[in-house]
């Protein structure tokens, strides 16, 4: 398990983010799938790409994605939007490959792992009734390591450490601040889903509440 020091080079991802990590994709691929133009993307910091949503902003909902691979493993940090825990998102992210998802908003966590198109494993942490069937072995792991750091203000960072680690790679806070391909994308443009009549929360759409074609 990190330790608290690995866990402050992760503030990044503590709260109001969602993040995906797909393996074997380019950033090119990643935008694709999540229903961007990779040509629209440019090499920026984090400081020039945080301007870039105040530039695009309008009348929807404007999330900055960027995007880089480490290792196998192609990520995309998301900020100021959820479009990454999105079932269709996903489903597209993971076609042929798989994709873990980490969502983090005011009063809703996600972890999510797909796996060519279909949903392995979804939970809320901390509400175990949120958990898909069949259960698989994040749930533990996730709740373990939010216990850890129990009363901390890491808020998601251990989710994200804990895969990390599983994946094998690093993506801390001076790393993502580094240029990396960036650009925004109106909500409104990326794939959407209806809620369909079955699911009654305010978070992303457990999987079976839609169907995916």
């Amino acid at each position: 398990m990190n330790t608290d020091a690995n866990l402050d080079s992760l503030r990044w991802s503590a709260e109001w983010m969602c993040v995906t990590f797909t393996r074997g994709l380019s950033p090119e691929d990643v935008f694709t799938r999540y229903g961007a133009d990779p040509h629209q993307a440019h090499i920026l910091d984090w400081e020039a790409a945080s301007d870039l949503v105040s530039d695009d902003s309008g009348d929807g909902t404007v999330s900055l994605l960027r995007s880089g691979r480490i290792g196998e493993w192609a990520f995309c940090v998301e900020e100021e939007g959820d479009i990454g825990s999105g079932g269709e998102c996903l489903a597209e992210l993971s076609r042929n490959t798989e994709t873990y998802s980490v969502l983090t908003t005011e009063g809703t966590d996600v972890f999510q792992h797909w796996r060519d198109g279909e949903c392995v494993e979804y939970f809320e942490p901390g509400m175990e009734h949120t958990r898909s069937e069949p259960f698989g072995p994040w749930w533990e792991r996730v709740e373990a390591a939010l216990a850890a750091h129990e009363g901390s203000d890491f808020g998601t960072a251990p989710v994200v450490a804990l895969v990390l680690d599983h994946l094998g790679i690093s993506l801390d806070d001076a790393a993502l601040a580094g240029p990396w391909p960036s650009l925004t994308l109106v909500e409104d443009d990326a794939p959407s889903e209806s809620l369909g009549d079955t699911y009654a929360g305010e978070g992303p759409v457990p999987p079976g509440s839609v169907v995916i074609l």
